[in-house]
Formats: C-alpha cells, structure tokens, sequence
C-alpha cells in the first residue's frame, strides 16, 4: 500500500491524532406540552398561596382579599355581566394601544431620522412621560367628557412613551457592519433603510411594544376609574362603593387574564413577524 493510499485520519509514527469533529448541537427548542404546563403549574401556585393566606392561616381580612371560593362564586353569579365589561375594556386597550402604537412609531422614526427634531421634542416627551396620568383624568373628563374618548386617551399617554424610545433606539443603533455593507453596494438612503436599519430595528421594537401592552391595559382601567361608563374599572368602582370585594377582585383577575392574553397575542405576532430572530439568538 503506498502512502497515498492510507486512510488520511490514521495517525503518522511521532503526530497527533486528528480529532474527530464534534456535532453541533442547536439550541433546545421548549416542546409545546412545557410552554402548557409551566404556567399552569405556576398559576397553581398562586392560588394555593392564596387559598392558604385566606382560607388556612386566615392572616388576611376577606374585607382586603377574599378566599378564592367567594371570587368565584362572585364570578358565577353574573358571568355574561363579567364578560360584558370584559369585552369593553379589551376593545379600549386594543383600539388605544394600536393607536399609540402607530402614533409611537412615526414619533421613533422621526426623532432618529433627524438630529434636530430629537434634540427639540425628546425633553418634551420625557416630561409629559413623567406626568401622573391619573392627575390628567379630571381634565380628559372636562375637556372630552364620559364615555370611551378620555378612555382612550389615557392609554395613549400611558403606553407611547416607550414605543417611542424603542423605535428611536433600534433606529440609531444598526450594528456598524451591516451599515458599512449597505454603503458598499452603494444603496440608498430608502433602500439602507428598508433592508437594513428597519429590519435590525424590529426586535427592538417589539419589545417597546411588549413593554406597552400591559400599560395599555392598566390605562383602560384607569381610565375606567374616572370616565367610564363601562368595563371592568367601572365595574371595580361600583363593586368597592358597595364593599363587594369578591366582585372587584373578580374584575380584577379578568385584567389580568386579558393582559396575558393580549401579551401573547403579541408574542405570537412577534414570531410570526421576525422567524429569524429565534433562528439567530439563544438564551443559552
């Protein structure tokens, strides 16, 4: 046999052996019954917590947090009532959060497009951030009166903030090497933009965005406290005026729920928009 023809990983007299290549192993994908269980398991939890505080050891007056029975059986006794104010404080969060949204992301776009608009209105926007919205409600209130607009104004001051600033900040912070790659093949401003700084800047995005939902909902609900007529604010409003504790705390689960809803709603929309970020990133 000639020493061409000896296998090329057999190792010489005196040398190493070669190592053998070692597979690479992907990132581990989370199965669907895990993305189940684990929050069911954590919602459990919390209720077995709660029961125990309230229902066990009783170190909770029900006047403050009433056992988990009593919010049921509150829940159970008007659930189309429930549902009803349900509905109208999604549709108010959904509506003011789109709105926001859209208005969030012009706002982004335009304060990292140009220097001077960002050094002008991005004081102005931190200070009406910084405003308590609830001090602003009896004004919506005088200056649009009852009903769904002051409520939808309150989302919208309470959630664009952040759509702002991430849109701004994914903007101005396209990695270095992508934008030296559009100036090489001499693309335009509009086609720098379209295929390069948008796209790296949507996962930025998307997290201003995800940072607004719950604010969104939180926004209907205090809008509800002050210019409601409806939806589950209204709804914890007239419940504590009667000390119906069960019916608020009742109301107040359904946020909760809504705002999980909505939030993964969202996260789904996420994948569905960006399917290589996950392809791209890992969480180790």
């Amino acid at each position: 046999m000639t020493e061409l023809s000896k296998p090329q990983h057999a190792s010489a007299a005196g040398r190493e052996p070669m190592p053998m290549p070692v597979p690479r192993v992907g990132p581990r994908r989370r199965t669907g019954l895990g993305v189940l269980l684990l929050p069911l398991a954590g919602l459990l939890v919390a209720l077995g917590v709660w029961w125990l505080l309230t229902s066990v050891l009783e170190v909770i007056h029900p006047a403050v947090l009433p056992p988990p029975g009593a919010v049921l059986s509150a829940f159970a006794a008007a659930p189309v009532r429930f549902l009803e104010h349900a509905g109208d404080t999604t549709v108010e969060t959904v509506v003011g959060f789109v709105l926001s949204s859209g208005s969030g992301v012009l706002i982004g776009l335009s304060l990292a497009g140009s220097r001077v608009l960002e050094r002008m209105f991005t004081p102005l926007l931190v200070a009406v951030n910084a405003v308590p919205k609830i001090a602003l409600g009896p004004l919506l209130v005088g200056a649009l009166g009852w009903g769904q607009k002051p409520v939808l104004t309150m989302v919208f001051l309470l959630c664009f903030f952040p759509i702002v600033l991430s849109t701004a900040t994914g903007l101005t912070s396209t990695p270095a090497d992508l934008a030296e790659l559009a100036r090489s093949l001499d693309a335009s401003r509009w086609q720098a933009f379209r295929k390069v700084r948008l796209p790296a800047a949507l996962p930025q995005i998307f997290v201003g965005l995800k940072v607004a939902m719950p604010l969104a909902a939180i926004g209907a609900v205090i809008g509800e406290f002050q210019a409601g007529e409806s939806g589950l604010g209204y709804l914890i409003v007239q419940a504590g005026g009667v000390g119906d504790t069960a019916t608020a705390w009742a109301a107040i689960i359904l946020i909760g729920l809504m705002s999980i809803l909505l939030y993964f709603v969202l996260v789904l929309l996420e994948r569905f928009a960006l399917p290589w970020v996950r392809d791209t990133t890992s969480r180790g």
